[in-house]
């Protein structure tokens, strides 16, 4: 085939390559029912103190049982539009890192694309539960160098709470509802390139670790299985980010691990202060007042951090998403 190709003279047309990708526009939804620890105290045994001590969390927000996933994706997506200052239309792809749709087809993506008034895009839904989110934004990155796509809405959307078994306190003190969302566009020049490269990987050897129960279909975790794995993997992995930018630790302005743990952020936090990260790195503690959000929870603290006034615009980010599969990413970002 090959040489009669060449035999042909046919040359196919590649898209035009451009400098690099950078975050244009953030945008964020919570539900508005929040659940204090104490709360949950009146339906398991467990109480403030444990869950503070164990994860960090003080109380987080689950959704209404008639709120759809995709309604909180649009929400999160049409404010980042907003904020990258582009119309929906302008938007050609749209791609929706979640674990928890309700089935799997038709996909988030489509629905949530009609529902922000964005006409006929591209649209695909990416699965790599917590680290969906940095996953989304690396192959963003991608296809916009590329010339693929020229704006990319990246959504991290979950609705946990249907997924839990409220009567068990390993998984449902911890889980909870919401949804994230970044514009990603082109650089104009290699100087304005606001995207680095993506270092990520898995652990499909600990899988079920973190798997749906085929008895309850309810969410299960074997929580010191992959505490210890996160406190000792991760940290490596945001060091190989920060390298594969052409960084050092010093040049950070802002951690964002994935939510999962406060214990697990404090840990990573430690570990890169160690090599050279500053004290006045601020690190996303968003946990604390959103729960575990899984894919959503990486721009969820952004824009949470960035309505606080806790980080600004052209802040050196790096993100790091680790959870289910067991799958794990990280990028470092310019703060639009």
């Amino acid at each position: 085939m090959t040489d009669r190709i060449q035999t042909r003279n046919i040359r196919l047309r590649t898209a035009p390559l451009v400098a690099g990708a950078r975050i244009l526009g953030l945008g964020s939804t919570q539900p508005e029912n929040v659940v204090t620890n104490d709360d949950l105290a009146q339906r398991m045994e467990t109480n403030d103190q444990w869950i503070r001590e164990r994860v960090g969390i003080q109380s987080r927000r689950i959704a209404e049982k008639g709120t759809l996933l995709v309604d909180m994706a649009a929400e999160a997506g049409s404010r980042a539009v907003k904020d990258a200052g582009i119309t929906p239309t302008e938007i050609d792809t749209v791609i929706v890192a979640t674990c928890t749709m309700p089935n799997g087809i038709p996909n988030a993506a489509a629905q949530t694309a009609e529902r922000i008034g964005i006409p006929a895009p591209g649209a695909f839904d990416l699965n790599a539960a917590c680290a969906g989110f940095s996953y989304g934004i690396g192959t963003a990155a991608d296809l916009v160098r590329s010339g693929s796509s020229r704006h990319v809405l990246v959504i991290g959307a979950e609705k946990l709470s249907d997924w839990m078994d409220w009567t068990d306190r390993s998984t449902a003190i911890i889980f909870a509802d919401g949804a994230g969302a970044a514009v990603v566009g082109p650089a104009t020049d290699e100087a304005s390139v606001g995207i680095g490269p993506l270092t990520w990987g898995s652990a499909g050897d600990m899988a079920q670790t973190i798997r749906i129960n085929a008895d309850t279909n309810a969410l299960f975790q074997e929580g010191q299985a992959v505490f210890r794995w996160a406190t000792t993997k991760i940290a490596p992995v945001a060091l190989k980010a920060i390298e594969l930018a052409g960084l050092t630790p010093a040049d950070i302005d802002v951690l964002v691990p994935h939510q999962a743990n406060l214990r697990i952020v404090e840990a990573v936090a430690k570990r890169l202060r160690k090599d050279g990260a500053r004290d006045d790195m601020v690190v996303a503690d968003d946990i604390i007042h959103s729960g575990n959000t899984s894919s959503a929870s990486i721009p969820l603290a952004l824009d949470h951090m960035r309505a606080d006034g806790r980080v600004r615009s052209g802040d050196i980010a790096l993100l790091v998403g680790f959870g289910a599969g067991l799958s794990f990413a990280g990028q470092v970002v310019v703060l639009p």
